[in-house]
């Protein structure tokens, strides 16, 4: 098995924001700067690539007619986990992200990937293909903050780039997720075609 082809598949091929459009409700609400979109993303991708490997471990001992439930479960542990751990280590962060950590658990790029990847393959192979769609999550997320970052705040990452006079507020509002998230669809689906 390419393992290679599975990463590139998840950053590129099936990047959950801007090819299959999955995961809105974090994408739009957490990437109101750089730094959140990271979390959020990391955050995500930690509980995607251990689901992936647990469930595919699981596979073969899951009945059919549990199966979903049971995926559901494996994710909540591990969400729980990584709320905790963010809790205890990283304050900031779950202050900034809230109630979106423990929303991982109904991300349908979760669940999905689950059904669709790693209760069909191998262990290993789900763990890429977690890391693959984590990592264009990731991406994705922090593209998008640091866009409505720059453009809102005038910064990148909290450092000041632009002075205050250039920053357009309406970026770092709930508007400006979805006008960012439309212009950078537009500008990577462009890029696509030239390819």
């Amino acid at each position: 098995m390419n393992y290679i082809k599975i990463l590139n598949n998840g950053i590129v091929k099936e990047n959950p924001t801007f090819v299959l459009l999955l995961g809105m409700c974090p994408t739009l609400a957490t990437t109101t700067s750089a730094l959140n979109g990271l979390s959020m993303g990391v955050a995500t991708m930690a509980v995607l690539v251990c689901t992936n490997f647990v469930i595919s471990c699981i596979k073969n001992l899951t009945p059919d007619k549990v199966r979903i439930p049971v995926f559901v479960v494996v994710i909540a542990a591990f969400v729980t986990i990584l709320q905790l751990v963010v809790k205890a280590y990283l304050p900031d962060i779950d202050k900034s992200l809230g109630i979106f950590i423990p929303l991982i658990v109904v991300n349908c790029i979760i669940l999905g990937r689950a059904e669709a990847f790693a209760c069909k393959n191998t262990p290993l192979a789900s763990i890429f293909d977690g890391l693959g769609i984590g990592l264009g999550f990731t991406l994705a997320l922090t593209l998008l903050g640091m866009v409505r970052e720059l453009i809102g705040a005038g910064s990148l990452f909290g450092a000041t780039i632009l002075p205050e006079t250039c920053n357009v507020l309406l970026f770092v509002l709930p508007p400006g997720a979805f006008i960012s998230l439309g212009l950078l669809n537009a500008l990577i689906g462009h890029l696509g075609q030239k390819e």
